[in-house]
């Protein structure tokens, strides 16, 4: 059974992750790992950490319930607010075959800005898959 860590935060109910599990678990049966790293949701010049822990568990919990749903073996965690430290983090526990990064599109990703798929590929050994969630989408989701 092949093994992934599923890196994302917003985009965990978006359709180009969900697409990248369907194509995995068509391949053959699947264990996820999923790391929802604590990214501040801000207000203003503050936010909560209470409120950003909150909100990472609600999605990590709807996404295990989809992979458990799709006949997937799911666990996870809410992670450190850097999503490459909560990667290197997970995988001190769990042995994975490849890493999936799932996130908003450039413009709007904090992630992509600050070039995290490079830099997680720069440091693992297994293979990192990037998927990108529509601008259109990611727009339309933004509150206001």
């Amino acid at each position: 059974m092949r093994s992934y860590l599923i890196v994302a935060n917003e985009t965990l109910g978006g359709q180009p992750l969900r697409a990248a599990i369907d194509e995995r678990l068509t391949a053959g049966p699947g264990r996820f790992y999923v790391v929802v790293p604590a990214t501040p949701i801000t207000h203003g010049l503050t936010w909560d950490e209470e409120e950003t822990k909150n909100a990472a568990r609600t999605r990590l919990d709807a996404i295990i319930t989809h992979l458990r749903s799709v006949g997937a073996d799911a666990d996870g965690e809410v992670g450190v607010r850097d999503p490459v430290d909560a990667a290197h983090d997970a995988l001190r526990h769990v042995t994975v075959d490849e890493i999936i990064l799932s996130t908003l599109p450039a413009g709007i990703s904090r992630w992509l800005g600050q070039d995290v798929p490079s830099r997680l590929r720069g440091s693992v050994q297994v293979p990192v898959a990037v998927v990108t969630q529509p601008k259109e989408v990611a727009a339309a989701d933004a509150p206001g």
